[in-house]
């Protein structure tokens, strides 16, 4: 060994032994990072408040060395990064990614190989993930399971979900962390695909408090190529750690070098709201992979969709289920069902109420054959995403949107089998062009085929990303139902304009969701990314539409009208029929009026679980809306409307629960009233038990 090796290999194992501390820009967020005995650990701060204590990190390897000990510290690199960048569609014009970044790169010397860990600390958190440069000793590798861990300072109260591989269609448990392995069955939904992993086990994003006030949140962020995380708690120690998808035959994910993985993503303030203002997941991600983006816009819609899950209706055309496969059935024997909405009159329908109340599109879901072989049969052989059935006019309807100024929504139903929407997705695009479809909802509903793979794993998540991709080729917006949850992809790929994957507006016509349901979601599911949440139910008790049904739509009307400004989404669907707007015109003028994207966005109160209110500034408009959901608790609030213009008067107009609204016994009594306010204005407002208020301001001047 010459003397500047020798030189070298103190100052790595010198380095290796001591600790490096990375602040935030404002320096409230602290991240100090260290090997300890060969084991990489770091630990977050919250100014003089502990957010995650000496916690590891490291992969298990199938059949291999794992990357988990042994490790050195050959350097650190520190840097900023400062930029301002514009989404093309958002909550805000701008967004400002401003963060303080470590670079530590390792060296397992018993293997030769190099790990390195990246960390961006945000003044409201930290992303951090694993990187593995080029080099000779690690190419192809398998991951048994990733161990990173999160190290809680409390027994911190958690709204969570249980663990599960293929769905997030739960509704949210608050409990104390000791709490969950008691309430985890009590939890779990009938619906749940019962792979859930253990009895602790739940899903990102995570929303925390801690008894000092602190507002943690835990989930991933630019989940490409890799397989989805959950987390498992330790409930004696109170340290989660993750716990990836398996793929059918177990494994976690399959990588090649150079490769990095997802982001880890620790949010933290003492201020609730501005959890839900960050844009740390966002900016974790890459910017836009697409010049051109101007054929991405908002989409305001209705469609036939309550008919068959609220109003109990036939998705398939064939009243006789046929006893044969879809290749070889004559639909001239068939006969078509009285109750299959999709048909070309009642279609045409939907179309004349968009046009007359300024709605962009119109989604037409069980248009196409396949339903009735999914259904009664196999799955082996389902759609083809081409063929309507006899009763959908498919060029005529179209011509007929666009001689109203709409245009029809495509919807693919895939049922899970995954390699048949591939081998017909390019002729499906195709086809979507030739008609003028500029959006399609997709669907994933069932278990995966091919058999074993799960909605979260790695191939999986490959599939959604491939869709997004191929439909951009083609200048469509994706709106993904059953797909992996969000990790903020719509900043590189912003034709991915909305995801479901979460308990829905559906829910309520079968099982009701919890009252807090919505108060919730935004601090969780819609950390990561939009959801076509699907509001606007007019009708809450649901036995008046289906006698079949046992559903309740657990909010007020007036909560409902604010769903549009509280549940971010540029995609938003007025969900139910036109007959139940029909008698509620002045209230439904709220929807037809809110906007879906916008310049600016101000969280004016939130708790988890309680309540939230939210104002927005419609793009490039002057106007704002006000949205406030409640729990079961209700809400009190003196509304200040200091975002204003100062000077200028402007026009308010207030949808309000009246006060003997309630969700359960009297949800469809609201209050319509107008005011002149300004700046200095303050509206005392009562959101009833599951109520809410909903608020359009416009310029008087």
């Amino acid at each position: 060994m010459n003397k500047f090796h020798l030189i070298a290999a103190f100052a790595a194992v010198a380095l290796s032994a001591s600790a490096t501390e990375v602040k935030s820009p404002d320096g409230t967020v602290s991240l100090d990072f260290e090997v300890k005995d060969g084991v990489p650990t770091y630990t977050l701060d919250y100014g003089d408040k502990v957010v995650i204590k000496p916690s590891a990190l490291g992969l298990e390897l199938v059949n291999d060395t794992d990357l988990m000990d042994g490790f050195e510290l050959v350097s650190t690199k520190e840097s900023t990064f400062d930029e301002t960048w514009q989404p093309v569609w958002g909550e805000t014009r701008d967004i400002r990614n401003h963060y303080t970044e470590l670079l530590a790169e390792l060296r397992q010397p018993a293997t030769g190989r190099l790990m390195n860990l990246r960390f961006r600390v945000y003044d409201d958190g930290v992303g951090f993930r694993y990187e593995f440069p080029t080099q000779p000793n690690l190419v192809y590798f398998v991951v048994a399971e990733e161990h990173t861990q999160f190290a809680m300072n409390g027994d911190h109260i958690a709204w969570w979900i249980a663990g599960d591989y293929d769905t997030q269609e739960y509704d949210y448990t608050e409990s104390r962390l000791s709490e969950i392995r008691g309430k985890m069955q009590g939890a779990i939904s009938s619906n749940a695909s019962q792979t859930q992993f253990s009895p602790t086990g739940v899903q990102t994003s995570l929303q925390l408090k801690t008894d000092d006030g602190l507002y943690i949140n835990i989930h991933e962020a630019a989940l490409v190529d890799y397989s989805c995380m959950h987390l498992n708690l330790d409930d004696k120690n109170m340290v989660f750690e993750s716990w990836l998808t398996p793929d059918a035959v177990g494994n976690k994910a399959y990588m090649q070098a150079p490769a990095k993985t997802p982001w880890r993503t620790v949010m933290v303030s003492d201020d609730a709201r501005q959890m839900l203002a960050s844009n740390l997941i966002l900016n974790l991600n890459d910017p836009c992979a697409y010049e051109d983006t101007s054929w991405i816009k908002p989409v305001k819609y209705v469609g036939v969709w309550w008919e068959m899950i609220g109003h109990g209706k036939q998705w398939s055309y064939t009243y006789d289920l046929p006893s044969v496969k879809l290749d070889s059935l004559d639909y001239s024997k068939t006969k078509p069902h009285g109750q299959h909405p999709a048909n070309t009159e009642n279609v045409k329908r939907y179309i004349d109420f968009a046009a007359e109340h300024g709605f962009d599109q119109v989604l037409v879901e069980g248009w196409n054959v396949g339903w009735e072989d999914w259904f009664g049969h196999s799955k082996d052989y389902v759609f083809d995403f081409v063929t309507p059935y006899p009763d959908f006019d498919l060029d005529g309807l179209n011509k007929y949107a666009a001689s109203k100024g709409v245009k029809l929504m495509m919807h693919h139903e895939t049922s899970g089998s995954v390699r048949n929407y591939e081998r017909h997705m390019e002729e499906a695009y195709n086809l979507m062009n030739k008609y003028g479809y500029n959006a399609v909802k997709s669907g994933y509903v069932g278990n995966m085929i091919p058999r074993g793979e799960h909605h979260y794993g790695q191939w999986l998540n490959n599939h959604y990303l491939y869709a997004v991709t191929e439909a951009a080729k083609h200048k469509i917006m994706v709106n993904a139902h059953e797909a992996v949850r969000p990790t903020g992809l719509c900043r590189t790929y912003p034709n991915l304009i909305g995801n479901e994957s979460a308990r829905g507006t559906e829910y309520e016509s079968f099982a009701g969701n919890k009252p807090s349901h919505t108060t919730v979601l935004p601090f969780t599911r819609l950390q990561g990314g939009p959801m076509d949440y699907t509001p606007g139910i007019f009708e809450m008790d649901m036995k008046k539409v289906n006698p079949n049904s046992a559903g309740h739509v657990n909010s007020t009307l007036a909560r409902q009208l604010a769903l549009y400004v509280t549940m971010y989404s540029p995609l938003q669907m007025a969900a139910d029929v036109p007959e139940s707007y029909e008698r509620f015109m002045d209230a439904f003028q709220f929807i037809k009026d809110v906007a879906v994207d916008w310049d600016d966005s101000r969280y004016i109160e939130a708790e988890p679980g309680r309540y939230i209110v939210v104002a927005r500034k419609a793009k490039g408009k002057d106007d704002w809306f006000v949205g406030c959901t409640a729990s079961e608790h209700g809400h009190d609030t003196v509304l200040p409307l200091d975002f204003l213009d100062k000077g200028r008067k402007y026009k308010a107009t207030i949808y309000a629960d009246a006060p003997d609204a309630h969700y359960l016994d009297n949800p469809q009594a609201y209050t319509i009233s107008t005011k002149t306010v300004n700046a200095k204005s303050r509206l005392k407002l009562k959101a009833a038990p599951g109520g809410g208020f909903a608020i359009s301001i416009t310029p008087v001047d």
